[in-house]
């Protein structure tokens, strides 16, 4: 049954794309062998997890600037394809350090230009870095492994390619900057950087769009589109789209844990493209053969007709919008889940529960809605954070969820 829903998805796409007159320069079955080709590769044991400053990291910035030159596009960074760059991470207090010495990491972009000698330029972003072996980021608590990060970021890079293989000679009225960004997972470094030490001039550039874990496109077919806002065409184009086979879930900040903040603060339109998290999220268990590659294909269609829509207006007007995270109730325990952030539902849907953790000791299982944390009814996230608030370490407390229509009660220590 899924299969036969996931067909007519994309056959539905493919028709609207014909429809609407987005000639697909690679069609679905190519399109998919390619995103695979370039997941298998950047998410192999042979890349060690690709952490920033590693020689991993550093054979994924070779293997995009070959990939760049194979579709055509020009170099853009300061030396070829690179835009080389070095940055302190956060202060180790286990580090052997030098009173005078800093630890620097060298690190590079990777940029690639597709010059159409318009007036105007859109950047197209995914960042190729993820944690090695495991840093302080990783959410998993075994031995040493190595962390691939196929859906985090290697979706999103997958999806820069194939979009820049996919626009050569068509939606020709503005140029395209297509950047592979290293340093995301340390603190959106490379975007930063090339923000602040841009190869182009950024008062050009009419938006940007990052692609940042589009590989897990779940069964209710949900993509969160964030920065909504930041430009007053933006809701406009999407809601004329049409696709119903897309369930598309929005918000209107352009601030967020990911590359698109930093062209946001520097009064650029912005884009992002998610398909959630899931509980292979920062473990080493983000691999290749868990990507739902028809539903990158059809997030990357998309955000293809996202760009026609969008071809031929003048430069977009930028809206500074509310950052939704300062007003985030501050809390210090966790259940220990993965919170299904496409949920649009009343209550807090469980998309993974991790091991050990005070939910998975109590029976909480994916799929469950917290409806009910101590005292405070959960309506979404955000009372979903407050409730967490009211909490220390060693409290207990009761939790309700919703399961299959019925509500049960369990006790939870933190």
């Amino acid at each position: 049954m899924i299969c036969k829903i996931k067909n007519i998805l994309f056959l539905g796409i493919v028709f609207f794309i014909y429809l609407t007159g987005c000639r697909q320069a690679v069609d679905q079955r190519s399109g998919i062998q390619i995103l695979r080709k370039d997941i298998n590769y950047l998410a192999s044991d042979e890349l060690e997890g690709r952490e920033t400053g590693t020689r991993g990291g550093e054979k994924a910035s070779f293997y995009l600037a070959e990939r760049f030159e194979e579709i055509g596009l020009e170099p853009k960074g300061t030396e070829g394809y690179f835009q080389e760059y070095s940055f302190s991470p956060p202060g180790n207090p286990h580090a052997a350090r030098s009173d005078d010495d800093t630890i620097k990491i060298d690190t590079r972009n990777v940029i690639g230009y597709m010059d159409n000698k318009a007036k105007n330029t859109i950047i197209l972003g995914a960042h190729f870095d993820h944690l090695g072996y495991g840093d302080e980021n990783s959410l998993y608590r075994g031995d040493s492994a190595v962390h691939n990060g196929a859906d985090d970021n290697a979706s999103g890079v997958a999806a820069l390619l194939l979009l820049a293989q996919t626009l050569k000679g068509r939606n020709l009225h503005n140029n395209y900057l297509f950047i592979a960004f290293s340093g995301e997972e340390k603190g959106l470094f490379g975007s930063n950087y090339f923000s602040k030490n841009p190869t182009i001039d950024l008062e050009t550039v009419t938006y940007m769009l990052n692609m940042d874990m589009v590989g897990r496109l779940n069964e209710e077919n949900a993509l969160a589109i964030n920065g909504v806002g930041t430009s007053p065409a933006f809701m406009e184009v999407l809601e004329n789209i049409g696709i119903d086979t897309l369930k598309i879930v929005t918000s209107k900040s352009g601030i967020g844990p990911s590359d698109h903040t930093s062209f946001y603060l520097k009064d650029i339109p912005v884009l992002h493209f998610f398909t959630g998290q899931h509980e292979d999220y920062h473990r080493p268990s983000d691999d290749a053969n868990k990507i739902n590659y028809e539903g990158l294909y059809a997030v990357t269609a998309y955000i293809d007709s996202v760009i026609t829509r969008l071809d031929g207006r003048a430069k977009l007007a930028f809206i500074k919008t509310k950052d939704e995270s300062k007003d985030a109730p501050k809390f210090s325990v966790t259940l220990g889940v993965v919170p299904d952030y496409l949920f649009d539902g009343k209550g807090m849907r469980i998309d993974g529960v991790s091991e050990d953790r005070p939910a998975q000791k109590a029976g909480l299982l994916a799929g469950d809605i917290v409806v009910q944390l101590g005292d405070i009814q959960v309506i979404d996230m955000m009372s979903y954070m407050e409730a967490l608030s009211k909490f220390k370490k060693g409290d207990t407390t009761e939790v309700t969820v919703r399961r299959n229509e019925e509500n049960l009660t369990f006790p939870i220590q933190f």
